[in-house]
């Protein structure tokens, strides 16, 4: 059997008696951790076994631990790091910097039994980018960007972390904050082609993805690209993105309709599994039921995603450590 083809969220810091009753019964294809999961390595180490006993010794087990804002881990118990715009400013050579950063938050990772993380990003910063998002790019140019990414993803496989390229295909034209509302983006397609998209173009080797939670208008103004089979065609076919793609998280006020209504209308557009964060156990019913199990095709993708976890290649943490905090002065 096919397992649910969503990645959910827990509740707390250990799995309640409904959640191991019902992922036993109804295994998704993987989790996601926040802060509200984690206060000790000792302890998350238990949730990530005990998330396994209950599905795969596979099942993959997803973070946001990008850095800098959007880090889960935190302090005392885990590194502390600049966000990421800030430190390709600042670094002597950003693009080592950056695999350094990224390799080190891989190995954080590991030890403690995550094996995704939700990066790179591939969008690009504009002056306008909403701050919620702004800070946590790599350039404003799609070169700087798309190497910057490349080091991260690269770190992160080096690490034995499935890397998830996000937000495809380009946040970095939202004025306003998904979480809260619909971003719509004006400019027209060969704009977009050349500069936004042409980054995960450039990326679109990477085992999986993660969907944009916006409306271009040049091409469906009708609704966003996690829902629009018009945006996930493009994602597939113009962009060339073939591995497994997520949508972003559901939970997020970008989307109109019930948690079921946007899973099914994600799935119908394309997208392989639904990413639903917050946790409520009501809505994670309402989304097993409406996604259903991966399809055949996705199945494939997720395989193959799996498949790129190689075992972690050996580092000199101490020895990183100290380059990365030189070429950061």
């Amino acid at each position: 059997m096919a397992d649910t083809a969503a990645i959910f969220g827990v509740e707390g810091t250990a799995l309640t008696d409904w959640e191991h009753d019902f992922f036993r019964h109804a295994p998704p294809f993987g989790f996601i951790v926040f802060a509200r999961n984690i206060e000790t390595p000792d302890q998350v180490r238990r949730l990530t076994d005990d998330l396994r006993e209950i599905t795969t010794e596979t099942t993959p087990i997803l973070i946001d631990q990008e850095g800098g804002r959007v880090q889960r881990m935190r302090a005392p118990h885990w590194r502390e790091y600049l966000p990421a715009l800030d430190q390709m400013a600042r670094a002597r050579d950003p693009m080592r910097a950056q695999w350094i950063r990224n390799r080190l938050i891989a190995a954080e990772l590991m030890d403690i039994g995550i094996t995704a993380n939700c990066a790179p990003l591939g969008d690009i910063a504009t002056p306008h980018t909403h701050p919620v998002l702004r800070n946590r790019l790599y350039g404003d140019d799609a070169e700087t960007v798309t190497e910057a990414a490349r080091a991260c993803a690269d770190a992160h496989l080096h690490g034995g972390v499935l890397p998830v390229l996000k937000h495809i295909p380009g946040h970095g034209r939202a004025t306003i904050d998904s979480h809260l509302d619909l971003p719509r983006v004006t400019a027209d397609r060969a704009t977009l082609s050349a500069q936004d998209f042409a980054t995960f173009r450039a990326l679109n080797d990477l085992p999986m993805g993660m969907t944009a939670h916006l409306v271009f208008e040049d091409i469906d103004p009708s609704g966003p690209a996690t829902t629009s089979l018009r945006m996930i065609d493009l994602i597939r076919n113009d962009i060339g993105f073939d591995g497994l793609l997520m949508t972003d998280d559901l939970s997020m006020e970008a989307l109109s309709g019930t948690v079921a209504e946007r899973s099914r209308a994600s799935i119908a557009a394309g997208c392989d599994v639904i990413l639903h964060c917050n946790g409520e156990a009501a809505e994670i019913e309402a989304v097993t039921e409406a996604a259903g199990q991966l399809s055949p095709q996705a199945q494939i993708r997720a395989q193959r995603a799996l498949a790129c976890a190689k075992p972690p290649q050996h580092i000199d943490i101490p020895e990183l450590e100290a380059e990365l905090e030189a070429l950061l002065g």
